[in-house]
């Protein structure tokens, strides 16, 4: 397996920790988030690992270098401009036909060769793990009739369930083949254009840990759970 790590964010909603460090090189437990990610990659039977870097580059490529001490072949793809989450893939030469891409904030116990293996399986385009989040809405919430003033239902203090996106994808490289060059270009506007061209993309569900470390709050609830995560 190969894998592309997107770590080339400012990482603005976690300041002050990224004031003065890149977000992937933010410490939790003892280890740059990121340097953790690599470290399940490579337990994972991933070889060679592309990082897609831009904000403080030169500060990630001098921590991790070719990835000789980290035990994976590392390499490099340097955004000169905001691209998007997808649009900066089609910089990235020899890319195998499927290969796995993940954002690099990302503290989970998710198995990467299980979930290349059942892309693999399947006849997909892409496949997105997925994680149920429940929302609670903290106020009462009313069914209203289009004139706005007929109610017709109430509900206090409802909880809404939702399937999101886990940051972490597998590709078939043929998808490059409908990304636009040098123009912003997320996974939004590709899942948007795979569904309106017919083409099937997968979830993957997963129900373990997983902690998408944006803000503050995140970042202080990823130390207290590290040692349950990382060897």
């Amino acid at each position: 397996m190969e894998a592309v790590v997107l770590a080339g964010g400012k990482g603005t909603r976690l300041r002050p920790y990224t004031v003065t460090l890149p977000k992937p090189l933010v410490p939790v437990g003892e280890k740059p988030i990121l340097e953790i990610v690599i470290g399940q990659l490579k337990a994972a039977g991933v070889t060679r690992i592309t990082l897609a870097v831009g904000h403080m580059a030169d500060i990630i490529m001098a921590f991790f270098g070719n990835g000789e001490k980290f035990g994976v072949e590392i390499v490099y793809s340097i955004e000169d401009q905001p691209l998007g989450t997808v649009a900066p893939l089609k910089r990235i030469e020899n890319l195998p036909e499927q290969f796995l891409v993940m954002n690099g904030d990302l503290l989970t116990d998710l198995n990467y060769a299980d979930l290349f293996q059942a892309h693999a399986a399947s006849q997909a385009a892409l496949t997105i793990a997925t994680y149920k989040r429940d929302t609670r809405v903290d106020f009462g919430v009313l069914d209203v009739e289009e004139e706005g003033r007929r109610i017709t239902g109430f509900h206090e203090k409802p909880v809404y369930h939702f399937n999101v996106s886990m940051g972490i994808y597998v590709f078939n490289r043929a998808l490059l083949e409908q990304v636009p060059s040098d123009c912003p270009y997320g996974i939004d506007n590709l899942v948007l254009d795979l569904l309106g061209n017919g083409q099937e993309v997968n979830a993957y569900p997963f129900s373990g840990y997983w902690l998408d470390i944006g803000r503050p709050a995140d970042y202080e609830q990823a130390n207290q759970d590290a040692e349950k995560i990382v060897d």
